[in-house]
């Protein structure tokens, strides 16, 4: 186990779209459960904390085996909240508990895809890579971006003409955040340093294994993945 490596899974009491989305129970567990299993059965860190407003998520988390020596401020929970704000708190909570950490991994906690492989794997490229800002997951969009286009009033108002008739073979894939994890220094954190940009590295996730759980309709796609995941193996 690495002494200088923590994860933060931030996991606030307000959830709009979906109610108590970080704690909604997900085949039998809380959501949450699965983040922190993963995190712990990975073996690369220290402490595995949430950082939560929530008395009831504090249980719940700490019942799992995750600690919460502390609770976020209502300040840093509401929905306009950036996640390395919160971040950079639980890093400075820790700090006045007297414990420092040379990398710290944002997890998220509706994320019962994760993978405690891909933990392990993103950890020893950001402990090899010293140039590297940080690792995070990475999903290839489905159609390619240069076809998609705009509308407004029931009309197309913008698109890229020069590429919309092209093959879809003859596209690049792009590709957006898979919405798993950050693995990044400290130092990173704490200057704010973009989480996406060239300085970063990806794990790429295959379509089955990962979901993006914004929506009532996204947690239900994602208990079909999973139930299929869970049949295949």
């Amino acid at each position: 186990m690495n002494k200088k490596t923590l994860a933060i899974i931030p996991a606030r009491h307000g959830s709009k779209r979906i109610k108590n989305k970080n704690i909604k129970i997900f085949f039998g567990k809380p959501i949450i459960y699965y983040a922190i299993k993963s995190a712990i059965k990975s073996k690369v860190f220290s402490d595995v904390i949430v950082s939560t407003d929530s008395k009831k998520i504090a249980k719940i988390s700490n019942k799992f085996g995750a600690e919460t020596p502390f609770l976020r401020s209502k300040k840093l929970s509401n929905d306009n909240t950036n996640t390395i704000s919160v971040i950079i708190d639980a890093i400075n909570q820790m700090e006045k508990i007297g414990k420092k950490y040379e990398i710290v991994c944002c997890i998220y906690p509706a994320n019962p895809f994760l993978s405690s492989k891909n933990l392990v794997k993103a950890f020893n490229i950001i402990k090899k890579e010293k140039n590297i800002d940080y690792v995070l997951t990475g999903i290839a969009y489905q159609h390619p971006i240069e076809r998609s286009f705009k509308i407004r009033k029931n009309k197309i108002v913008s698109l890229q003409q020069s590429k919309i008739n092209l093959r879809t073979q003859d596209l690049n894939d792009s590709f957006h955040d898979g919405a798993q994890f950050y693995f990044g220094r400290t130092n990173k954190w704490k200057s704010r340093k973009p989480i996406i940009s060239k300085n970063s590295k990806i794990i790429i996730l295959d379509q089955l294994k990962s979901q993006d759980i914004d929506y009532p309709s996204d947690f239900e796609i994602a208990k079909i993945k999973f139930r299929k995941l869970k049949n295949l193996n």
